[in-house]
């Protein structure tokens, strides 16, 4: 019989196994510690569940965007253009990943947002040590009893709370020259021009000189599943269509 106690045993576990990997939801000790606590979900229909499945989460496995290097602190550091389809400048630049969040907040009777938000620091000794956020706007509703569809719909790239706007301004305020620092390599021009073609991608037109802002909008956007593997008031585990699982704890 499963009771809350097995249950929250399952998810100590879980969470120690995560710390032990550094958050790598691909080892092999890991996937066992998510299997344990899947076969144990409380939640039928999860992706209908509106009250436990809305909310503020906080990712706590590795960030999954490509590329990644893990940092001594445990951080994970990635370039820019990693963040949102290679379209904020400098796209080179280097970026340690703090913390991710996504809010799943109503929109309308069925529709929810979707949103990666992904606070940073820049990592570059070239660059002042300027904290931000990349946030990859989106949308989903339920698909069936377990998966919700997605679809994102644009981006945005601000300064964190007490940034110093102005030195922000001077790495982040050219939005329409590419990095003259590293050429972007061939492969990595044509893959953002297919992107851009694919995604109806629309490229930043400029900052916002009060705020900081810069954006960036999707207009065919793609659409995708994400399976609700388990759900509770706690915790949440989803598995995207190339089978990337994702942690998270709730935040509010």
């Amino acid at each position: 019989m499963t009771t809350p106690q097995t249950r929250q045993t399952a998810k100590d576990a879980l969470r120690r196994t995560l710390a032990d990997h550094a958050g790598d939801t691909k080892h092999k000790a890991v996937m066992a510690a998510i299997q344990d606590l899947v076969q144990l979900n409380p939640t039928s229909a999860p992706a209908r569940n509106a009250a436990l499945r809305d909310g503020n989460w906080l990712l706590i496995n590795a960030p999954n965007f490509p590329d990644g290097e893990l940092q001594a602190d445990g951080r994970h550091l990635y370039t820019l253009g990693r963040l949102a389809f290679n379209m904020f400048q400098p796209k080179t630049l280097k970026v340690a990943i703090d913390r991710v969040f996504q809010p799943i907040l109503p929109i309308d009777d069925t529709q929810r947002t979707h949103d990666i938000w992904v606070d940073f620091t820049i990592a570059d000794d070239a660059v002042p040590p300027l904290k931000g956020v990349v946030r990859n706007l989106g949308v989903c509703q339920p698909y069936s009893d377990d998966s919700l569809q997605v679809r994102f719909t644009g981006g945005v790239l601000t300064p964190q709370q007490d940034t110093d706007l102005e030195a922000w301004k001077q790495v982040f305020g050219n939005q329409t020259r590419a990095s003259r620092t590293v050429r972007t390599p061939l492969k990595e021009r044509l893959k953002g021009f297919f992107l851009k073609l694919m995604f109806g991608l629309v490229s930043p037109e400029g900052m916002n000189p009060g705020t900081g802002e810069v954006s960036f909008t999707m207009k065919r956007s793609p659409k995708g599943t994400l399976q609700i593997l388990y759900l509770d008031e706690e915790l949440r585990i989803t598995k995207g269509e190339r089978g990337t699982v994702l942690v998270c704890d709730r935040q509010d």
